[in-house]
């Protein structure tokens, strides 16, 4: 954060983030597999801090790479040794005091804003025990029903990124297949056993009868608050989930009939399949909301197989839309957060923010634009409840530098920022500025100018990019294409 990086994911895309990793086992000095996955989630100051001030790498044949499960693939020693070249100040910052990490969800308190969402990585006790012993806040139980909940199989596909890596993730799954009696004493069980973690019971009923029992049976099971269910894209018969959502209407009703069955606070989940999300908000307000959860996951088709034609995943030759999540989705969550945070008759209203948070910068950015909690599940999903650590460790961090003595300092610090497009400045350029020394010669930039951009760049007799400013119009495609990093905001033209 306040240094020039010196490694980061890119560098160690052969790491396969091993459960009780054999390096570790191997080298016994250190946790370089700890290390290293706080890397991949961009903290590597944390990273840096873990690492003893004498590194025992330097005299060492490194047993941590033959010991790796893809050997010779992950350079750990030289890894290692960047890390610990880090600034001393910045390397031995030691333990700073969780206490900023503290927050509340309409005045119940929060250890730290993370919270698990309601999907299959809340759906037990057992799951959710793991989780808050390894510091998540709380959880978002799985959504419970009075419905008889019947699972299809598969029923999670996705889309990978070229080193195998998730970037969007669908599914096909419903609610709770628990029956309503046990999920009621698994909620009273995790209150018992975990007073001080915070339990927002997910509900979704099929009229108004079913969300008043349902709201009144989680409150006096324990729930500290209820999260409202109108937003799930595989529950759309008979007008349940996203279809509720898209309605104001619906959502003021049901909210309204929950608030009448409890008097702990509410929660509206939102559905993204909407223009806006603004409309049903303030429903759910004037129904007795005190707060909103977004997004939920986003209608979606994908994988279609060229030879079976059937999407992903495939049931016997079918599937059906399903929801889709992952980081691909932050900036679709993103900008309804900050619908939310910049409407001012929600004002007051604790926003939940979800949808792509992977890393801790991921959650600083929901909470710059409005949100006061985060919740997660595609990134445990796929990395495990583990990430809790570099979530903590790297938000943490980032108060620290900026001398912020709380999260609540952060939430909507960015909502200003955020404009209509007609506010734009548009009287300048800002030139791309070409770092030689970085510059590797590929003419990516070149190519993507001349066929995509303004025909700007050329290469002189070295292979280095050389730039009309005639012709240049600022618009740093040249810049987001680099493989290199070579390519930055340079002089500006008024």
């Amino acid at each position: 954060m306040g240094y020039e990086r010196k490694i980061s994911r890119n560098d160690m895309m052969n790491c396969v983030l091993c459960e009780d990793a054999p390096c570790a086992r191997a080298c016994g000095r250190i946790a370089c597999d700890r290390a290293l996955r706080s890397v991949w989630f961009d903290n590597e100051e944390g990273a840096a801090r873990k690492l003893p001030k004498v590194l025992p790498c330097e005299e060492c044949d490194a047993p941590c790479e033959k010991a790796c499960i893809r050997q010779g693939k992950v350079a750990i020693k030289e890894l290692m040794k960047k890390l610990h070249e880090l600034p001393e100040e910045e390397r031995t910052d030691g333990e700073s005091v969780q206490s900023k990490l503290r927050t509340d969800i309409c005045g119940i308190p929060l250890e730290n804003p993370f919270l698990l969402s309601s999907s299959v990585v809340a759906s037990t006790y057992e799951m959710c025990a793991r989780a808050f012993d390894m510091g998540w806040a709380g959880a978002a139980f799985k959504t419970v029903c009075f419905m008889d909940i019947h699972e299809a199989s598969p029923r999670f596909s996705a889309i990978k990124g070229d080193n195998g890596t998730i970037i969007g993730f669908k599914n096909i799954e419903q609610l709770s297949n628990h029956a309503l009696a046990e999920n009621m004493e698994i909620f009273t069980r995790l209150k018992k056993d975990y007073p001080n973690k915070f339990l927002l019971a997910s509900i979704m009923g099929r009229n108004e009868e079913e969300w008043e029992i349902l709201s009144r049976m989680s409150a006096e099971a324990g729930a500290d608050a209820l999260e409202l269910n109108f937003s799930c894209p595989n529950m759309a018969e008979d007008g349940l989930g996203s279809d509720v959502g898209q309605i104001p209407e619906l959502v003021e009703k049901y909210t309204r009939a929950v608030r009448s069955g409890c008097s702990i606070p509410i929660l509206a989940k939102l559905t993204p399949n909407t223009g806006t999300m603004s409309e049903a908000a303030l429903a759910a307000k004037r129904g007795g909301a005190d707060g909103l959860a977004a997004i939920n996951t986003i209608k979606s088709i994908v994988n279609v197989n060229p030879h079976t034609y059937a999407s992903a995943p495939s049931v016997r030759g079918k599937s059906s839309v399903g929801g889709y999540s992952g980081t691909a989705v932050k900036p679709i969550a993103l900008r309804f957060i900050a619908e939310l945070g910049k409407n001012p008759e929600l004002k007051g209203m604790h926003i939940s923010g979800m949808g792509g948070v992977e890393t801790w910068k991921d959650a600083l950015e929901f909470l710059l634009l409005g949100a006061g909690s985060i919740q997660v599940t595609t990134a445990v999903m796929q990395y495990g409840y583990r990430i809790i650590d570099d979530l903590k460790d790297g938000l943490l961090g980032y108060l620290n530098e900026k001398g912020f003595q709380s999260v609540e300092e952060l939430v909507g610090l960015g909502l200003d920022a955020v404009c209509d497009t007609e506010e734009l400045e548009r009287d300048s350029i800002l030139y791309p500025k070409f770092e030689r020394s970085k510059c590797i010669g590929c003419g990516r930039c070149l190519i993507s100018c001349r066929d995509g951009g303004h025909q700007a760049i050329r290469l002189d007799k070295d292979r280095k990019p050389v730039l009309d400013p005639h012709k240049c119009v600022g618009c740093h495609l040249c810049a987001l294409v680099c493989p290199a990093d070579a390519i930055h905001s340079g002089r500006k033209r008024v």
